[in-house]
C-alpha cells in the first residue's frame, strides 16, 4: 500500500466521530505506511496539506475528513481526490515560531460568557496537535473543558530558525509562512473573531481589534460648546477615558466603566447641548432620548415597563456579546420628574417610587449592565433621590453653571459666526465688550440676545403703515450693528440670574442724600465690606438697623448697587403677602439657591422682622422662617462663590431676643435726622426752599428739638413744594409739628 499513498486516487468520506476533533485526515491502516505523517490533497480548488492518522473504521482507499476539514478544502462526500505524501523541510524552514488563531463559537446558540483561559487552551492545544501541519485559512474544531465547542481558523503563521524555536522566543527576523509544522516551543496566540462574544482571558490572548467609541470625524475644536470646555473635559476624563482603551486593558485594571452622568444647573446653561454633543462625539448607535414625564403612564405597571424597554436592547446585547457589546446611551431630560426622593411625592400609588426603583435596578442592580451610559439633566439636583447619586450609578455629577466672561465671548462667537461669515455684522460690534456687558447671562439668553439684535435690525427696514412694506434695498442695507445689540440688551433680554435693576431704582428713586457723618461713614464702610466679600471671604452679612423711615432700605439698595455684583435680588415681605410659612421658606431658599449659582451675588432682605411675621401684640413670630434665615445667613456659599447679604430692620431688640444679631458680620445704625445742620443739608439738596427760607427755617428749628427720618422729611418737603411761596416755610414747619417731628425742647 505504500506505493498507493505516494500518489493515489482516493475518495473523501466522513471521518469516525471519535476523530472529529483530532484535526487529522483518517485512513485505513492498510493504506498508511509508518513513514508517512502528512499528505497533500489536490482538488479543483487547490492543494491542502493534512496530518494523517489511521483508524480501523475507515474503508480502504478512502480518506475520512471532519466537517471542519471538508469546509476548508471544499470537499464533498464521495468526491474523488488525488493524494500524495508530503514532507516538511528538514532544515526547519517550515517550523512554526508562532501561530495566530481566530476564535469563535461553532454554534451561536451555545454561546456563554464564561471565561476561556487562553493559557490553559494553549497547553491543551499543544497536547492535541503536537507535530501537526497547519496552513493559513485552515479550520478546526476545539473542545475546551465543559464549555461550548469553538471553531479555530488559522489567521497567521510565522516561521523562524531552530535556535529561536528551542529558546522559546520568536526570531526578530520572523517571516510569514503559508504552511508550517507545530512544535512544543511554537508560540500560540488566540484572537477573537470580529463580533465574537467569546470571553478570552489570560496571557495567550491576542489584542482584540478594538473599534474606538469616538467618532473618527469628530473635531473637538468645532464642538460648539462655548464656555464649557472645562466641564466637557472633566466629563470625558471621568466617563469615556476607560472606554477608549481595549476591553482587555480595562479588565487588567479591574476597572468598571462609569454608567451615569448627571448634568445640573440653571436653565439655559448648556446641559442639553452637552448631551447632544456627547451623542454626536461617540461612534455608537443612535442614543435614546426621553423626557422624564414621558416615562409615566396612567396604567398600573406601564411606567416601570417603559423603563425596562429603554434598557432591553442593551440587556440583550450584553448577554450575547459580553465585554464586546457596544455602548448604549440613554438620555433623560428633566430626570427629576421621575427620580424625586422616594416618599416625597404625595399619593397612594407610589408610581414615582417604583419607577425610580426600576431605574436603579437597571443601572446597578443584581443583573447590572456594563454597556450603558445614562445621561440625566435637571435644574433641581436637590430633588433627586440620593440613591441615584452614589458611585456606580450617576457618579459623575457636573454642575453646568453660568458662563464666565471668556465663556460668554465664546458663545457670542458661536452664535454670530454665520453673520460674520456673510458680512452681515457691522465692524463696530465688539464681542468682547458684549461679553463684559452680559454678566450672568446664560448661553440661551446670549443666543436670545443675538436673535433680538437681528430682529431689531430687520424691523428697522420694514415700513409699517396701513400695510407692511419692506424696503426694496433691504437685502443690501441689512447689517447688525452695535446699536442693535445695545437696544436688545436694554429692552428685550434680561438675565434670569441678573440684577433686579427696576426694584433697586424704585428704592432709591429720590437718591441718597449725604445729610451727615452717619451716612458718609456707612457708605464708606459698606464699600470695604463689599471688597471683603469680593476678595473671597465667602459670606459677608450686614444689618442696617434703625427707626422706621430712616432710609435703611434705600441705603441697602445703594450699597448693593455700589457693589456692581452681577446678581442682586431683593427679598421683601411685600412679595410674600398671603404666603404660608412653608411657602415663605421655599421662596427664601430659592433666593439663596439662585445666588449660589452666580460667582458674585448680593441679596437684600428687607424688613426682616416683617418676614418673620413679628407682631408686637402677642408677640409672635414664625419659627420656620426664623430657622431658615438663621441657616442661610450662617451657611457659607459653595466653593468659588461669594455672597453679600444686606438685611434691614426697625426692631433691633426683636432680633436680639431671637439671637440673630450674632450671625451678622457688621451691624450699622441708621439714625434719624436730629440737628439743624443735617436738616439744612437735606433742604439744600432738594432745592425746594430758597436760601433765605432755609435760614429762616434753621433759626426756628435751632431753638426746638427735631427728630425725623429722611424718608418722612423728603415726603414733607415734597408736600411743601405744592404750597404758595409766601406760606411755604410756615406750612412746612406746621406739618413737622403736627406729625410730632418738631417739638419744644
Amino acid at each position: 500500500m505504500s506505493n498507493l499513498m505516494l500518489d493515489s486516487k482516493m475518495k473523501a468520506v466522513k471521518c469516525p466521530s471519535t476523530e472529529e476533533l483530532t484535526n487529522c485526515a483518517v485512513v485505513n491502516p492498510q493504506d498508511l505506511p509508518d513513514s508517512i505523517k502528512h499528505i497533500v490533497v489536490t482538488t479543483s480548488k487547490g492543494q491542502f496539506v493534512f496530518t494523517v492518522k489511521s483508524h480501523q473504521d475507515v474503508i480502504p482507499s478512502t480518506i475520512g475528513f471532519s466537517r471542519f476539514q471538508r469546509k476548508w478544502a471544499t470537499l464533498s462526500i464521495g468526491q474523488d481526490i488525488d493524494v500524495r505524501a508530503y514532507q516538511f523541510d528538514k532544515k526547519f524552514e517550515q517550523t512554526l515560531a508562532k501561530i495566530i488563531l481566530e476564535v469563535n463559537f461553532y454554534q451561536m446558540k451555545s454561546t456563554t460568557l464564561e471565561p476561556y483561559d487562553s493559557d490553559a487552551m494553549a497547553r491543551e492545544f499543544l497536547e492535541k496537535f503536537h507535530h501537526q501541519s497547519f496552513s493559513v485559512g485552515q479550520q478546526l474544531g476545539f473542545k475546551f473543558e465543559q464549555l461550548p465547542l469553538l471553531i479555530l481558523i488559522v489567521k497567521k503563521l510565522e516561521g523562524a530558525d531552530i535556535n529561536a524555536i528551542k529558546s522559546g522566543v520568536s526570531s526578530a527576523k520572523s517571516r510569514e509562512l503559508r504552511i508550517g509544522q507545530y512544535f512544543s516551543n511554537t508560540i500560540i496566540v488566540f484572537d477573537k473573531s470580529e463580533g465574537s462574544s467569546v470571553n478570552l482571558v489570560g496571557k495567550s490572548m491576542g489584542k482584540t481589534v478594538h473599534h474606538s467609541i469616538i467618532n473618527p470625524d469628530w473635531d473637538f475644536q468645532n464642538m460648539g460648546v462655548g464656555g464649557l470646555d472645562t466641564e466637557f473635559s472633566a466629563i470625558f476624563r471621568r466617563a469615556f477615558a476607560s472606554r477608549v482603551f481595549p476591553p482587555e486593558i480595562v479588565e487588567q485594571l479591574g476597572c468598571k466603566h462609569v454608567k451615569g452622568i448627571l448634568l445640573y444647573g440653571p436653565p439655559g446653561t448648556g446641559k442639553t447641548l452637552i448631551a447632544r454633543q456627547i451623542a454626536k462625539m461617540l461612534n455608537t448607535r443612535e442614543p435614546k432620548i426621553v423626557n422624564g414625564p414621558e416615562i409615566l403612564n396612567k396604567y398600573v405597571g406601564e411606567s416601570e415597563a417603559n423603563v425596562r424597554r429603554l434598557f432591553a436592547e442593551a440587556e440583550e446585547e450584553e448577554k450575547r456579546l459580553g465585554p464586546n457589546s457596544g455602548l448604549h446611551i440613554i438620555i433623560f431630560d428633566e430626570i427629576d420628574a421621575i427620580c424625586k426622593s422616594r416618599g416625597s411625592v404625595a399619593g397612594a400609588s407610589g408610581v414615582n417610587d417604583t419607577v425610580l426603583t426600576q431605574l436603579l435596578a437597571k443601572i446597578d442592580g443584581v443583573g447590572q449592565l456594563n454597556n450603558i451610559l445614562v445621561i440625566g439633566m435637571t435644574n433641581r439636583r436637590d430633588l433627586i433621590d440620593e440613591a441615584l447619586l452614589r458611585p456606580g450609578r450617576m457618579e459623575v455629577q457636573m454642575e453646568i453653571g453660568m458662563p464666565s466672561e471668556t465663556g460668554r465671548f465664546q458663545i457670542f462667537i458661536i452664535h454670530t459666526a454665520r453673520m460674520r461669515d456673510n458680512k452681515r455684522m457691522a465692524a463696530d460690534v465688539d464681542l468682547e465688550e458684549l461679553a463684559v456687558l452680559t454678566k450672568n447671562f446664560s448661553g440661551a439668553e446670549i443666543e436670545g440676545l443675538v436673535r433680538a439684535a437681528q430682529s431689531t435690525a430687520l424691523s428697522r427696514l420694514i415700513k409699517a403703515s396701513n400695510k407692511v412694506e419692506i424696503d426694496p434695498e433691504a437685502g443690501e442695507k441689512l447689517m447688525v450693528d452695535r446699536g442693535h445689540f445695545l437696544h436688545a440688551l436694554e429692552n428685550d433680554i434680561k438675565p434670569a440670574f441678573g440684577t433686579s435693576s427696576e426694584a433697586l431704582e424704585l428704592y432709591i428713586d429720590r437718591g441718597i442724600i449725604h445729610w451727615g457723618e452717619p451716612i458718609r461713614s456707612l457708605l464708606e464702610k459698606g464699600v470695604i465690606l463689599t471688597q471683603k466679600a469680593r476678595s473671597g471671604f465667602g459670606l459677608v452679612s450686614v444689618l442696617l438697623e434703625g427707626p422706621p423711615n430712616a432710609g435703611k432700605t434705600a441705603l441697602a439698595a445703594q450699597l448693593a448697587k455700589n457693589s456692581e455684583f452681577p446678581f442682586i435680588k431683593i427679598c421683601s415681605p411685600d412679595d410674600m403677602i398671603g404666603f404660608s410659612e412653608s411657602a415663605k421658606v421655599l421662596r427664601i431658599r430659592k433666593f439663596f439657591d439662585d445666588a449660589y449659582r452666580s460667582e458674585l451675588s448680593c441679596i437684600i432682605v428687607d424688613d426682616i422682622e416683617r418676614l418673620l411675621d413679628y407682631g408686637a401684640i402677642g408677640p409672635r413670630y414664625s419659627t420656620l422662617v426664623l430657622q431658615a434665615l438663621l441657616g442661610f445667613l450662617k451657611k457659607k456659599p459653595p466653593k468659588g462663590r461669594k455672597l453679600l447679604v444686606i438685611c434691614t430692620t426697625s426692631h433691633r431688640q426683636v432680633l436680639e431676643e431671637l439671637e440673630m444679631l450674632s450671625i451678622f458680620t457688621k451691624i450699622f445704625r441708621v439714625p434719624y435726622i436730629s440737628t439743624v445742620e443735617q436738616l439744612i443739608a437735606v433742604l439744600e439738596v432738594t432745592g425746594v426752599f430758597s436760601e433765605i427760607q432755609i435760614v429762616a427755617i434753621a433759626q426756628i428749628v435751632a431753638s426746638r428739638r427735631l427728630f425725623i427720618g429722611i424718608k418722612k422729611l423728603l415726603e414733607t418737603i415734597e408736600i411743601a413744594e405744592k404750597f404758595d411761596e409766601e406760606h411755604r416755610v410756615l406750612d412746612f414747619l406746621k406739618d413737622l409739628e403736627e406729625d410730632n417731628f418738631l417739638f419744644d425742647a
